[in-house]
Formats: C-alpha cells, sequence, structure tokens
C-alpha cells in the first residue's frame, strides 16, 4: 500500500503541473535587460566576462550563448522574463539524492547554452534562440508565486544552462529566498568565479555536470571549452559551502575508460572530499550522437566499483531504473538508508542527519 500510494503521488508529480494554470506559451520579442558583467572595449565594441569565454561583441552581435547581445555599446540579456520551460519534479530528477528526499522543486529554463554538447538530452531548448521559441511571459516574483501555489519546497534552474538566464535566475532566486523556498540548480559549471560566488549567496544546492576528466573530450564533444574553468567552479562551490552534487554521463567509447575515471574520482576525493555524492549516468543516444548505443550495465558497474574504491562514500547510477545502486547506503554500517525507484523514494531511514542504524552522520541537506 506504501509503494502504491509513492506511484500515485509521482503520477500528481508528473502530469498535474502548475503549468495549467498559465496562458499558452508564445513566441514573442523578449524586452532587453542589461546584462551583468561586462565592460565597454570601445564605443562600440564590449566584452562579457560572465563565462570563461569572454565573448568580445561589435555592435549588434551576440554572445556564443545567443542570450546576450550588444546594442549600441551595451550588453542586454535576451534571457529575461521569458522561461520556455515550467515543470513540478521530484528533486531526485536533478539529480540531488541528498538534499530533502522525496521534496518537489518548481523547475524552469529559458532557452539557450554557452555550450555546444553533441549528447544533448534538451537539445530542442538549448540549442535554440531565447526569442525565437515559444515562451511564457513571467517576472521574477511571478515565477515565486507559483512556486508556491505548487507547494514546492524548491525552485530548480534546469534544462538548459542557468548560466545564460543569470540575470533572471538570480532575481528569482533573492525573492525566494525572502518567501522562505530554496534554491537548487543544474550547470555544466562554466562560469567565471565573481558571477558564480555572488550567486552562491542564494543557492542552496548546486549539481555540476562534470562531461569529462580529459580536455580533448570537452573540444571533440562539441562544447568547445576547456576542462579547467569547471574543476574550478567545483572548488569554488565547495569553497562557498553549497552543498554540492556531481553527475557524469558515461558515453560509450568517449569517457568511459577505467583510467579516466579512476583519476576523476581521485581529483574529486583530494579537492572536494569523499563525501560529495558522484552520479554516473548512463547515455542514451539523443541529439548528434544517437547512432551510438547507450551505455552497457557493465561499464556502469565497473564506473561504480572504481569510485568506491577510490573512497567515495556515496556514487550513484542514473538512467538505470531498478538499481541497487541508486539507493543510499551507510558508509559505516552498510544498512539502506534510503530506497529508491526511479524518482520514487520507498524508504528512508535518516533521523536528524544521521543514519537510524548506527548513528553516523550522513551528509546532505535533510530538513
Amino acid at each position: 500500500m506504501r509503494k502504491f500510494i509513492f506511484i500515485l503521488l509521482a503520477f500528481i508529480l508528473f502530469f498535474i503541473s502548475p503549468t495549467t494554470l498559465l496562458p499558452s506559451a508564445e513566441k514573442s520579442n523578449p524586452s532587453l535587460h542589461v546584462a551583468s558583467f561586462w565592460n565597454k572595449v570601445n564605443n562600440t565594441i564590449v566584452q562579457c566576462g560572465l563565462c570563461p569565454r569572454r565573448c568580445v561583441l561589435a555592435n549588434g552581435q551576440r554572445g556564443f550563448c545567443t542570450a546576450r547581445i550588444n546594442k549600441g555599446g551595451t550588453l542586454y540579456t535576451l534571457a529575461y522574463n521569458n522561461p520556455v520551460t515550467l515543470q513540478v519534479d521530484p528533486i531526485e530528477k536533478k539529480p540531488f539524492f541528498h538534499v530533502m528526499p522525496g521534496e518537489s522543486a518548481f523547475s524552469l529554463a529559458v532557452a539557450g547554452c554557452n555550450m555546444r554538447c553533441l549528447f544533448c538530452q534538451n537539445w530542442q531548448i538549448s540549442q535554440s534562440l531565447p526569442d525565437e521559441t515559444s515562451n511564457y511571459n513571467l517576472t521574477p516574483k511571478e515565477v515565486v508565486n507559483l512556486a508556491i501555489k505548487s507547494k514546492s519546497k524548491f525552485i530548480a534552474y534546469t534544462y538548459t544552462e542557468p548560466t545564460i538566464f543569470y540575470e533572471y535566475m538570480l532575481d528569482i532566486a533573492k525573492i525566494a529566498r525572502q518567501k522562505g523556498l530554496r534554491n537548487v540548480m543544474h550547470t555544466c559549471g562554466y562560469i567565471n568565479r565573481e558571477p558564480l560566488v555572488k550567486l552562491l549567496k542564494y543557492m542552496d544546492a548546486v549539481n555540476v555536470d562534470l562531461k569529462s576528466f580529459d580536455s580533448a573530450f570537452y573540444h571533440k564533444m562539441g562544447t568547445m571549452a576547456e576542462l579547467q574553468p569547471v574543476l574550478d567552479t567545483l572548488k569554488t562551490i565547495k569553497a562557498e559551502g553549497v552543498w554540492l552534487e556531481v553527475t557524469n554521463l558515461l558515453i560509450p567509447g568517449e569517457n568511459d575508460s577505467p583510467e579516466q575515471i579512476r583519476k576523476m574520482c581521485a581529483w574529486i576525493k583530494e579537492n572536494l572530499g569523499d563525501e560529495v555524492p558522484l552520479h554516473f549516468s548512463r547515455f542514451r543516444p539523443a541529439f548528434r550522437l544517437a547512432n551510438l548505443p547507450p551505455t552497457p550495465v557493465e561499464k556502469m558497474e565497473e564506473a561504480y566499483k572504481i569510485a568506491k574504491e577510490a573512497g567515495l562514500k556515496y556514487v550513484y547510477l542514473g538512467n538505470l531504473p531498478g538499481a541497487a545502486e541508486e539507493s543510499t547506503y551507510c558508509p559505516k554500517c552498510n544498512k539502506l538508508l534510503i530506497s529508491r525507484s526511479g524518482y520514487i523514494i520507498n524508504e528512508i531511514n535518516i533521523k536528524d542527519g544521521r543514519c537510524k542504524f548506527c548513528g553516523y552522520k550522513i551528509a546532505g541537506i535533510w530538513k
């Protein structure tokens, strides 16, 4: 009976959305909003300082992300008041496995991204221009009000790359914090330190996609990015005291070698600590890598074993429903703490942030 109730709640969560209360999304010209973190090169040329690309833009040019544009020597964002997607999700979908299990997150995104990953799962919106998609017209205050009406405890900035709608996200996060809501985001981590630190003051948790531990992969897979800025972002989040989880999508034959995984896990333990949860996510054919097969289950299990042998306490396998490795176990007594079936929580054995069986303190946000 208890499991049936969880399944019923999950059904309601996925298929009855607050978007039913909204007017239809429609294509419209977004209002220009002055961007943050940029400087003038001369009267007509500007340089963006939001992400490591530091795009230099002549009048009328857009940045790599397509969401920022130089108009008459002023940098504007086109990603403000115009979310392309709104949805209530389980917090586990972000994925956050050590953040208030079973709670819901009011999730939103604006079209655009500052990467061009060939394997993107949300390419229909991440690789689109924010002024060419069908969007909702919602101010930050209206977003927060909708989140409150949905009974969500969190607002999640996700699906595309939240960095590209930085100003919108920050303004929403400030109001959400005032109203008693928590803020979380899932990001590729390609953002400069100054804007990141400013944003982290209002973030409760961040999940970073560490796409590979090889710079060549970042170039080959279309991101046109560098590895080091992502590693810097991870260290900054940890240093600022914001809860951090890491996701690594395993793509067959591209970033799944045991040597690379071992190297990545060693770096995580040394620089972020052994209590940062690591999610290995199973690749599914998508976008421009639709020709590749899904990640073999044996490769997922191999990655899990390597991470545990490296000394990481909390390792998970994602996109693999039914796997025992999607549940949480106590690092001390090895008892089952959180039983998961996909995004459904079946059982929780954590009390006051500690293992109910042996009292071991479990890292995370539990209340």
